[in-house]
């Protein structure tokens, strides 16, 4: 009996996508496993490079998704005032910055805590390319931040000084942010 995993052209590539990146874990993961346990020496384990710049710099050195990271505005700036639509998402955008800028106060300092607030206000600054422009200075900032914090591990923590500039950034970025809001419809 043949069990058939797909409907179309589609469904199988993308099956196939998430096959290649599961064979690529699984691939680390053992080599991982085995350079700890001195089964492989250190210049074998070094050695294993591959010649992927694109995904390198996406994993390792950004760690945000392209969308996020290069999203462009899709209108010109004769575009139409804000719709009902990108209301909703410049009110997600303001509740994204200020829960952001509270964990701070609250001394949320950890990884785990930072990198997921400053994902949704990063994502939900994404959703204004119509509002805000590409390379909008709090977009910037925050993408900076997500790239500082993915290199670090879930539970170490922002140093003091680390938290007083990533709140500098914030307020910043969200009185630009502000400012950079239409004021016609509004």
């Amino acid at each position: 009996m043949e069990v058939k995993l797909w409907n179309d052209k589609r469904e199988r590539e993308l099956l196939e996508s998430l096959a290649d990146l599961y064979a690529i874990i699984k691939a680390t993961e053992k080599l991982e496993r085995a350079y700890v346990r001195d089964l492989v020496s250190a210049a074998d384990y070094e050695a294993y490079r591959l010649d992927c710049p694109a995904a390198l710099n996406r994993l390792v050195q950004s760690g945000v998704p392209a969308t996020i990271e290069l999203r462009a505005a899709t209108a010109s700036s004769s575009a139409p005032p804000a719709t009902a639509a990108s209301a909703s998402a410049i009110a997600q955008c303001v509740q994204s910055f200020i829960t952001a800028m509270d964990a701070l106060k609250l001394n949320m300092l950890a990884n785990d805590q930072v990198r997921p607030l400053l994902h949704d206000l990063s994502t939900s600054m994404g959703k204004l390319g119509t509002v805000l422009p590409p390379d909008f200075e709090g977009k910037v900032k925050v993408n900076e931040w997500l790239a500082r914090l993915h290199k670090m591990g879930a539970g170490d923590e922002l140093t003091d000084q680390q938290a007083r500039q990533l709140n500098f950034d914030l307020e910043s970025a969200y009185s630009a942010f502000m400012a950079s809001l239409p004021t016609a419809g509004m």
